[in-house]
């Protein structure tokens, strides 16, 4: 049994955590953090943990968060990086479901998040936290930067293409469509329910802060740079990414079916679809499973993948969950075994 805090509880990726938390075998959640919400019961705040928690929200204190034994950082971005240092030192492992450790060029996400960053070395000691790529090197981490949702669905749908050198690594088409959930639990116009319903949008097209991101683990896996066209999309549901992703075919043949099959027959949380499916997000609601189908169209030199994740959990809490199971040595898929809520 190990013991866990979390740091900014109030957010959906928050409340996400403790939900998924409350079901794991060998888990107990000791500290819950929120400055705004100081002394408030979680479960007054949150119905559905009632008889789960007898905890309070308490001001975030180093001293509190260092008798864990790994601390979550559900937090906007730049909140990390301020408090980790403090806490790795201390022998604590850490979990950031933010954007501080992400990117390793520090002067390009401080290009792209606007803050100057305060702690170049621990970003240098960071593991990305995509086990379908790293899970040797989480075991042993101290600290893990969890990928983004959009990330998280790119890169699984686009690895077993790149990784093989399949297709023309200069001309990849990310083309994404998320819940509102992904813009956060803070009040804003554009995530009203009037403004968000029976519409959809294109937005960040110029840039968007998970390009970088996406860019550097689609580089690694290819061994070279990378061209990329990432366009997001807000789409009215609450949950959900559907990544559409294209690319040109080197040498167009049969045989990504098994390609794809082969690659993630020993995930546990990548589900690839019989050859012709069209997987829907529904299917992965409150899941931490990635499901994948691969197409090549009229038998052509353009091969589609379509990747689903719940933003919430595989694409944030449940991932997180997934990189404390392989750090601390327990079952990968426990306190993560839900099935995706139909309809």
């Amino acid at each position: 049994m190990i013991n866990v805090g979390i740091v900014g509880g109030t957010g959906y990726t928050g409340v996400e955590l403790l939900r998924l938390l409350a079901n794991h075998p060998d888990v107990d959640v000791k500290v819950i953090t929120s400055r705004s919400e100081e002394g408030v019961y979680v479960a007054d705040m949150f119905v559905n943990l009632r008889g789960h928690y007898d905890l309070q929200f308490t001001v975030p204190d180093a001293d509190t968060l260092s008798t864990c034994d790994v601390v979550f950082f559900a937090t906007p971005h730049g909140v990390a990086m301020g408090m980790a240092p403090e806490l790795i030192k201390r022998g604590v492992r850490v979990i950031d479901l933010g954007a501080d450790f992400r990117i390793k060029d520090v002067e390009l996400w401080s290009q792209w998040y606007k803050l100057e960053h305060t702690c170049s070395d621990l970003v240098e000691m960071a593991v990305y936290g995509l086990p379908e790529i790293n899970r040797e090197q989480i075991r042993t981490a101290q600290l893990i930067a969890c990928p983004g949702c959009y990330p998280t669905a790119t890169q699984l749908g686009f690895l077993p293409l790149l990784e093989n050198k399949l297709i023309d690594h200069r001309r990849l088409i990310a083309d994404c469509k998320s819940g509102v959930s992904g813009a956060g639990r803070g009040a804003s116009v554009g995530a009203l329910l009037c403004e968000t319903s029976e519409s959809m949008k294109a937005y960040g097209v110029p840039g968007h802060r998970h390009l970088p991101e996406i860019r550097q683990g689609l580089s690694e896996a290819a061994e070279r740079p990378v061209g990329l066209t990432f366009v997001p999309h807000l789409t009215p549901m609450i949950r959900g990414i559907h990544s559409t992703l294209y690319a040109t075919l080197k040498d167009p043949q049969d045989g990504l079916q098994a390609l794809f099959e082969e690659r993630y027959k020993d995930e546990p949380f990548v589900d690839v679809m019989p050859a012709g499916s069209h997987p829907e997000t529904r299917s992965v609601k409150g899941s931490n499973m990635c499901r994948i189908s691969v197409f090549r169209p009229q038998n052509d030199d353009t091969v589609v993948v379509l990747s689903v994740i719940d933003n919430l959990v595989k694409g944030a809490a449940g991932q997180a969950i997934q990189n404390m199971n392989i750090m601390f040595g327990f079952e990968e898929t426990a306190g993560l075994s839900f099935v995706g809520l139909m309809p």
